[in-house]
């Protein structure tokens, strides 16, 4: 069903994982999207039904031309994904795994990585999709989070990036309201991303989610009229699945996790 036919979205970050679930629900649904990456190639399934832009989010050139793009070709943007996400790129290093180190041991481009291609790229694009939609005085900004927000998961910078996430998501909520604009935070669960699985047989998947799953929720969050009601809030895709009515590609219902099970 074309639920979002006319709808215009842009999904950062898009070239596999969660992005790629989501663009790929979102065009399904009848959106026009643009996906970003910075490998083109990972993109092309975006350029029958939507447009595939290389973009490096840690350049705010080519973001800036990515919406100044949007703006030429539709003057409109409803849906902004803030998905990239560069911290989890060399969890190896000299062949020893460093992401768990304490953060006194930490190698400090793990933050900057964290920040310039998660919290300030989310910012950036926020902030240039917000003039577009403030002017049309509606949309919709989702930004990528997790639990680490919230307890101690893998280290200290990975917990302060989200966390910095889901304060931007509130802030920002309170300075769009007056313009019908949304902004929530939403938290995946296990994502059978293609990394994880690479480590399939080492992991227990009978709760996981395709990455498709937490772009349905995301097109329901598009078409609900009381949508501003959760602007601000940190929002679970199994959760809403369970308020929307919606399952996943196998008809399987994922269980919401607990902050203890996480």
């Amino acid at each position: 069903m074309a639920i979002l036919d006319g709808k215009i979205a842009l999904v950062t970050g898009a070239s596999r994982g969660v992005g790629k679930g989501i663009a790929i629900e979102l065009i399904e649904a009848g959106a026009t999207v643009y996906a970003t990456g910075r490998t083109i190639e990972d993109l092309s399934y975006a350029a029958e039904k939507g447009f595939a832009l290389r973009c490096d989010h840690r350049d705010d050139q080519q973001v800036e031309a990515v919406f100044r793009q949007i703006a030429d070709q539709y003057q409109r943007l409803d849906i902004l994904v803030n998905n990239v996400w560069g911290g989890y790129e060399r969890m190896v290093e000299d062949g020893e795994f460093t992401w768990s180190r304490p953060f006194w041991q930490q190698p400090r481009w793990r933050w900057d990585a964290m920040f310039q291609a998660g919290v300030r790229a989310h910012y950036v694009a926020s902030q240039l999709a917000a003039q577009i939609m403030v002017a049309q005085r509606s949309g919709l900004i989702v930004n990528i989070s997790f639990w680490a927000a919230q307890k101690h998961i893998g280290n200290v910078a990975y917990g302060v990036a989200k966390a910095a996430t889901d304060k931007l998501t509130a802030d920002m909520s309170h300075e769009l309201r007056d313009y019908n604009v949304t902004v929530v935070s939403l938290y995946p669960g296990l994502v059978r991303t293609e990394l994880v699985m690479l480590a399939a047989a080492w992991l227990d998947l009978s709760n996981s989610e395709s990455p498709q799953f937490i772009g349905r929720a995301v097109r329901e969050l598009a078409t609900d009229p009381q949508r501003m009601d959760k602007s601000g809030k940190v929002l679970i895709a199994a959760s809403l699945a369970q308020e929307y009515g919606f399952t996943d590609l196998d008809g399987k219902s994922p269980r919401p996790l607990t902050l203890d099970e996480v």
